[in-house]
């Protein structure tokens, strides 16, 4: 394992020495021996980031990419680094950036079956080609709705060679069926969606309060490497931040939920203060949908209207659609 600033430091030398990186290509990185993460930058809507385990004979990937073409690119890499294509494709969730290029690995010889929790697996199949009905004019090219068909519970433990990976269900956080892939001797953790680095976090189909859980979860695996869902990698602090955000969204909505009002209204007169800054700021009002229902005391992950929540982004936008940004670029 590394310390956590010697991670630091190594991020900060392997953004020098990848000068895709700069330019906004995808790039991978080699975390430990065996162990990859695969960035998208700038890492917003549809630009997710991935990663893979393998011993040289075995490989485990974690999420694929939003597209066809960005699959492929993926997969180029992978194999670049040595790494055979692999045998186990695990899906951090349900969202299409993480699990529309399944079908790529699970086509083609050795056929990959891919792993989730069960809730990951029902979401999949119920949202279909989810991103084709958000961004209808994106061409996400030939894509396969392939969902989990290995899943489990609570915890799974797989064995790529001599590398431990085990695979956690948080609670209803980020969605209803999130796993953290955590590898504890390489002190490296895939988070998938529960953390966005240098991005505004989203909750809309899980659990405000889930997420604040999770994020304790997060922190007791006492991890030096995180690869989040979105952004560039970091170290435990990046916890920090998404901690901050989603407090400050829960105090928004105790007041908007005193106050009686909608998401919108609620997110039109807010103050971001610190989190001006962050791209996508228009999921605040999302968020602040879920933070409601669960202030009106609805269960954590009770079903929410997401188009609607979606024509809100928009409004906060100035009436333009939220972008997917994996429709331009590799």
């Amino acid at each position: 394992m590394t310390d956590a600033p010697e991670a630091a430091a190594s991020e900060t030398a392997a953004a020098e020495a990848v000068p895709e990186a700069a330019a906004g290509a995808p790039f991978r990185r080699e975390l430990a021996p065996g162990v990859h993460a695969y960035v998208q930058p700038h890492g917003g809507w549809c630009l997710n980031n991935a990663g893979w385990v393998t011993d040289g004979t075995t490989t485990l990937l974690v999420d694929t990419a939003a597209t066809e073409r960005r699959t492929l690119a993926l997969r180029e890499a992978l194999l670049a680094s040595g790494a055979p294509l692999p045998r186990l494709v695990v899906n951090t969730h349900h969202h299409g950036d993480h699990t529309y290029g399944n079908s790529l690995f699970t086509a083609e010889p050795p056929g990959a079956t891919v792993v989730g929790h069960t809730s990951c697996r029902a979401e999949v199949l119920r949202a279909g080609r989810q991103l084709h009905s958000m961004w209808p004019d994106v061409d996400f090219g030939e894509i396969v709705i392939s969902p989990p068909t290995l899943t489990y519970e609570g915890e799974l433990t797989l064995h790529v060679g001599g590398t431990e990976v085990r695979m956690l269900h948080p609670g209803v956080s980020h969605t209803t069926g999130d796993t953290v892939v955590w590898l504890p001797e390489q002190g490296v953790v895939f988070t998938g969606d529960l953390v966005f680095h240098g991005g505004t976090p989203f909750v809309l189909m899980g659990s405000l309060t889930g997420s604040l859980r999770a994020l304790d979860r997060l922190r007791a695996l006492e991890a030096h490497t995180v690869v989040p869902g979105h952004g560039p990698l970091g170290g435990p602090e990046v916890y920090d931040e998404v901690e901050r955000y989603l407090r400050f969204v829960d105090g928004l909505a105790r007041d908007a939920h005193a106050r009686g009002l909608s998401p919108l209204e609620a997110a039109r007169e807010a103050d971001l203060g610190e989190f001006a800054g962050l791209p996508e700021r228009e999921r605040l009002v999302a968020n602040l949908r879920r933070a409601l229902t669960e202030r009106a005391g609805a269960p954590e992950g009770t079903p929410v209207d997401v188009p609607a929540a979606f024509a809100d982004m928009a409004e906060m936008n100035g009436g333009v659609p939220v972008p997917c940004a994996a429709a331009v670029g590799p």
